[in-house]
């Protein structure tokens, strides 16, 4: 399938998919291709039997410096709902993937470049890497990465970020809990791809059922939340890479996993 907005590339022998935003002239900005091609590409991979992992990178001199801003106006409240679902998908569909999702960021992840790196599982960044969710700057709000950043840094430094629109620097994004590993420029693809293999080598089964429960618990109570994951843990139990997996351990060798 020819893309105009992304590159897709499969690692099958390592069962990594790699998903580049290809706008590199325009900062990678989102517009109505570049979402549709992203959620599309996210959907396939987690189809695909052949990759565990999928890293999001950004193509030029940064990951991604929001929604393209040309295509901002001259539409009806109609046109801007579904433009904006749009915009927006990505955070339903990574939430919704079985296979973990690890963004690898560099230069501006800003607005809903930001809100990515937020709706990924994990994210690698690098020393140069600015972050900010930007829009209450022209008028507007950060609405959709709104949803996603609350979760992961909380409430006063989500609103700090979202009300002040203010660059935070790559130190300030891990302290926050925005990313996981700030690296140096120069070696965000390895860091990002041992992040990635070593992802891979785990069992699927164990991955995918582990990432769609946790995802499925955010908005249960305590109590629910604790009986729901104990019964996903009775299931996984009972699979063959649980069992491949401990019997393993015993025997102090590789798992050979099952996916089953």
């Amino acid at each position: 399938m020819a893309h105009k907005a992304i590159i897709v590339e499969k690692l099958e022998d390592e069962r990594i998919g790699i998903i580049t935003l290809n706008r590199p002239d325009q900062m990678n900005t989102f517009n109505v291709d570049l979402a549709q091609e992203l959620n599309d590409s996210l959907r396939e991979f987690d189809k695909e039997k052949t990759i565990r992992v999928v890293v999001v990178k950004g193509a030029g001199k940064s990951f991604c410096a929001g929604i393209d801003i040309t295509d901002f106006e001259g539409k009806s409240i109609l046109e801007y709902r579904k433009w904006i679902g749009m915009m927006d998908e990505m955070h339903w569909t990574i939430a919704k993937m079985m296979k973990p999702v690890i963004a690898s960021v560099h230069g501006y992840a800003v607005a809903n470049g930001a809100g990515l790196v937020a709706a990924c599982d994990l994210a690698v960044v690098s020393e140069d890497s600015k972050f900010g969710t930007t829009a209450i700057n022209v008028g507007l709000f950060c609405m959709g990465p709104a949803v996603s950043l609350a979760r992961h840094v909380g409430k006063k430094r989500a609103l700090e970020m979202l009300l002040r629109g203010n660059i935070i620097d790559a130190t300030t994004a891990e302290r926050y809990g925005l990313v996981n590993k700030v690296v140096p420029r120069d070696q965000l693809e390895e860091e990002t791809m041992k992040l990635a293999r070593e992802l891979a080598s785990k069992s699927p089964i164990a991955l995918q059922m582990g990432k769609r429960s946790y995802y499925s618990m955010w908005d249960m109570n305590f109590g629910d939340s604790l009986e729901y994951m104990g019964e996903v843990f009775a299931r996984l139990c009972c699979t063959e890479d649980a069992q491949e997996g401990v019997k393993a351990f015993l025997e102090k060798r590789k798992p050979e996993w099952k996916e089953k």
